[in-house]
């Protein structure tokens, strides 16, 4: 009997709907290659939901992606929502999904392809070879945290706070995610906190370094936040996977996904316990090219093949679009966010196009 996948499918909002459209074109392709199915159901999410709705993440959109083999999102978020209350922004979608989901784990690789690295701001021999990944806990950390708001003191004053707070059971499933990352890659894991000045850090590297006694064949170091920071774009080469947690998380794995030129590029997947992931590219909806055929939408593609990989457990389907994605570029094909003298611009329905064809073709 042939394998068939239920996907909740999320345009979102900006360029979401253009960059998902076409990535299901080259995922129902890659499906007749390979001989399975998809069933693929929309809903409403971030701006898009609360025009509908009143709500960014209606609570029927949350029982379709609970009951799915998958999330695949596009990008939410625009201009036209910054004034909204913080629980009626598009944003709080996300979290919202990443705590329904219980998906705790985001995996966002940075992987320089040799076709862009003169899309990169930093010089051919920093970037030349770079390929890392960012574990980034999730669900915990800053984001979550309680007490949380703004208040007014006794003189009239606004003040606004935040917790962070990591559990040791938070840290140690984070920690277990990215030793068993490390040991598919280089076996060299880097985990990222703030030691020196919060206790929280503190905790969390207590907790990592005993989760490391039970991997034995992983290289395990620690550095602070802003070392690595700056190690990044002074000499990325010499990292393999980095753990780290979600504010951390968040602005490292931004960082990191510069080094390749172009954010419009890459991929990301949010991991709980089970197989039900969301996939995502790691841009955003950029709102100022929304429906001009603008945008690039490799990343939304590169975000179907970790689907494929990491949750369908479909790993030649995945290298498929991933092959494919590299032949359309050594053919010279360039969206105008990684477009260099010489290359050919395509606008993102070609783009796609290009690709879906070199995946029939393959």
């Amino acid at each position: 009997m042939t394998q068939t996948y239920s996907i909740a499918v999320i345009p979102g909002d900006g360029i979401g709907p253009e960059i998902i459209s076409v990535a299901l074109d080259t995922l129902r392709e890659v499906s007749r290659k390979f001989d399975f199915e998809w069933a693929f159901t929309e809903a409403p999410v971030g701006g898009a939901a609360y025009d509908l709705t009143g709500d960014p993440l209606p609570p029927e959109t949350l029982a379709l992606c609970q009951k799915s083999d998958s999330v695949f999102l596009g990008a939410v978020g625009g201009l036209q929502y910054d004034n909204l209350p913080n629980d009626k922004r598009p944003e709080r979608a996300l979290l919202g999904l990443r705590s329904g989901l219980e998906l705790f784990a985001n995996l966002r690789p940075a992987k320089i392809l040799p076709q862009l690295i003169e899309s990169s701001s930093l010089k051919r021999e920093v970037v030349e070879g770079v390929d890392l990944m960012v574990v980034r806990e999730l669900t915990g950390g800053i984001y979550f945290g309680q007490p949380k708001g703004i208040s007014i003191e006794s003189n009239g004053e606004r003040k606004g706070f935040n917790t962070m707070v990591y559990r040791e059971s938070e840290i140690e499933r984070i920690a277990k995610v990215a030793f068993e990352t490390a040991i598919k890659r280089g076996k060299r894991l880097l985990s990222v906190d703030k030691a020196n000045v919060l206790e929280v850090s503190q905790l969390w590297r207590e907790v990592v370094s005993r989760v490391g006694k039970d991997y034995p064949q992983v290289e395990l170091s620690h550095m602070y936040v802003d070392n690595c920071a700056m190690q990044l774009v002074r000499w990325p080469k010499q990292f393999d996977v980095i753990v780290t947690g979600n504010l951390f998380g968040d602005i490292l794995s931004d960082e990191a996904s510069m080094l390749t030129g172009s954010i419009g590029m890459l991929p990301s997947a949010s991991m709980g316990l089970g197989s039900l992931g969301m996939y995502e590219p790691v841009h955003g909806s950029a709102p100022d090219i929304a429906g001009q055929d603008k945008a690039n939408p490799l990343a939304q593609i590169l975000s179907g093949a970790m689907m494929l990989q990491y949750s369908l457990k479909q790993p030649e389907a995945a290298k498929a679009i991933e092959n494919a994605v590299l032949t359309v570029l050594d053919q010279g094909y360039r969206t105008g966010d990684i477009m260099s003298p010489g290359m050919k611009q395509v606008g993102c329905k070609e783009m796609g196009a290009l690709v879906t064809d070199a995946v029939r073709s393959s």
